[in-house]
Parts: C-alpha cells; structure tokens; sequence
C-alpha cells in the first residue's frame, strides 16, 4: 500500500508537468499588427469590422474573443443578447446606456481600459466617440436581438 500511494505521489506531479508543458506549446499569441480585419455580421449596422481572435462565436459553449473595429459616430440601437457580453474598450469610446429606448442623457462614458460586462437579456444601445476598438468575450453562440425588429439591418 505504502508503495502504491509513494508511486501514485510521484506520478501526479510527472503529469501535471506534462498537462502545464501541453498548455504551453498550445499558447496563443495576438500581435496587433497580425489581426486581419473582415466585415461584421450583417446583424450590425453598416462601418463594423470583425477580427476572430480565439473560438468559435457561432458555437454553443464555446469560449470566443472577437475585436470589433468601429467608426466615429457608429451607432447601435437597443438590442438584447442571448449570453452575457463582456466587452473592453481598447481604442476610442464607447458610449453606453440601458434600456429599451434611447436616452442619451443616461448614456455612461467608457474611455480606453474600461470594462463592462451587460448581462444576457439586457437591453442596451451604444455610440461610439473617434475609431474605437472593443475586444469582446464570452461563451457561444453569439447573437444580438433587436428591441424594435424593424431595427435589425439584416431584415433590410
């Protein structure tokens, strides 16, 4: 018995190196000027650029990152989404409020750095102040839901 549990003390941590040297070799790594840009989904108002860090958006439980690069003035009316968002304002501002209307004396500056998590089934709208960049993570499938259907440019 004495034997069993010293071999078993001796293997575990043998395989934890292996697990942390595994996780090492899998590291990503994005460099700014090694992003490729595309265009948006057609759900968001025209001037949005994409860029896929990591994952799969479109994929239920799994984890994504995405950039979004959006133009001075870019706008997004209320809207919902399915999964908690989680956004970080790298470039720019951002310019959010809550709610089903909007109100732009509610509406909370978000400079560089700021972070900001908007809970699935919130409603909420932003406006972007100069080019902004937001990173966004979370948990797939992706998806936005316009309060006013009408408002979806995908249905245009």
């Amino acid at each position: 018995m004495l034997r069993l549990s010293l071999a078993a003390a001796l293997l575990v941590p043998a395989a934890i190196g292996v697990s942390s040297s595994a996780q090492q070799d899998a590291s990503l790594f994005v460099s700014p000027d090694s992003i490729v840009w595309g265009p948006a989904s057609p759900k968001l108002p025209a001037g949005a650029q994409i860029a896929v860090l990591f994952g799969d958006m479109t994929k239920p439980g799994e984890l994504y990152v995405f950039r979004a690069k959006l133009p001075d003035g870019y706008s997004v009316p209320p809207h919902t989404h399915p999964m908690d968002e989680h956004v970080t304002v790298l470039r720019g501002v951002m310019i959010l409020g809550f709610g089903e209307r909007r109100d732009e004396a509610q509406m909370r500056e978000l400079p560089p750095g700021s972070y900001v998590t908007l809970h699935r089934g919130v409603p909420h709208y932003n406006r972007m102040r100069g080019e902004t960049i937001l990173q966004f993570h979370g948990i797939g499938p992706y998806d936005i839901n316009y309060v006013i259907p009408a408002d979806d440019p995908s249905r245009q």
